[in-house]
């Protein structure tokens, strides 16, 4: 399976992303932001860092980048398509998922290794975990708090697409505890943590992180069977 991954001016994690496709047993492709294609791949990365510097607003420059019209279009098709902390930030700019990232209540920025429950097992990312799931990866943000009205926020529950959520305490006043959520398809999830970063014992906190790649990958290959 092919797996894009955009790099941004200011992305700091597109390598990181593209190593976890690979020992996912994925083919890694690097995306440039200002091409406006996506060179027939099975799925797309949004990695994390400070794409066009945060001006404006975090990920507001980025969404439009030529690349991200195809994302769209595609993700609108069922394209996978995954963000990563400011990915996660472009995705809600691109109108692709709800709500916004604001910055951390505390004003601070906060890098540490957080425990997450898998809430949602049923999309494209996250098959390959139980629903109930604790698992570990780390969290580095500024502006991480993700917010939304009541009326989504309920809408999101309802429907199940909060697919992570924080434990052990809140690291950014996110709404609900919300670490993560999906669109209405399942084929878009978003969240601030970096599973990309916990792929490999020994870097890092553990190789949770990897199931979010390694599950994209089962799924293309059992929509294939299926075919």
């Amino acid at each position: 399976m092919r797996i894009g991954v955009v790099t941004f001016p200011g992305s700091l994690d597109d390598g990181d992303a593209r190593r976890a496709v690979r020992l996912a047993g994925g083919e890694p492709v690097a995306l440039w932001h200002a091409d406006a294609d996506l060179h027939g791949v099975d799925a797309v990365v949004l990695p994390g860092g400070f794409s066009y510097g945060d001006y404006l607003r975090c990920g507001a420059i980025a969404r439009f980048s030529p690349v991200m019209s195809e994302v769209i279009a595609g993700a609108q098709r069922g394209l996978p398509v995954l963000g990563i902390c400011n990915g996660f930030q472009v995705l809600c700019e691109s109108h692709l998922l709800p709500g916004a990232l604001v910055r951390n209540d505390h004003q601070k920025f906060v890098c540490k290794d957080q425990r997450l429950r898998v809430e949602s097992a049923s999309t494209l990312w996250t098959s390959a975990f139980e629903a109930g799931q604790e698992i570990v990866v780390p969290l580095k943000n500024g502006e991480g708090g993700f917010v939304a009205d009541e009326d989504t926020l309920d809408r999101l529950e309802g429907e199940g697409r909060v697919v992570f959520r924080y434990l052990g305490g809140n690291p950014n006043g996110s709404l609900r505890d919300i670490a993560g959520i999906a669109n209405e398809r399942g084929n878009v999830v978003g969240l601030m943590p970096h599973p990309e970063h916990a792929v490999e014992v020994g870097y890092g906190p553990g190789t949770d992180g990897l199931e979010l790649f390694t599950s994209v990958i089962a799924s293309a290959l059992v929509s294939a069977v299926g075919a």
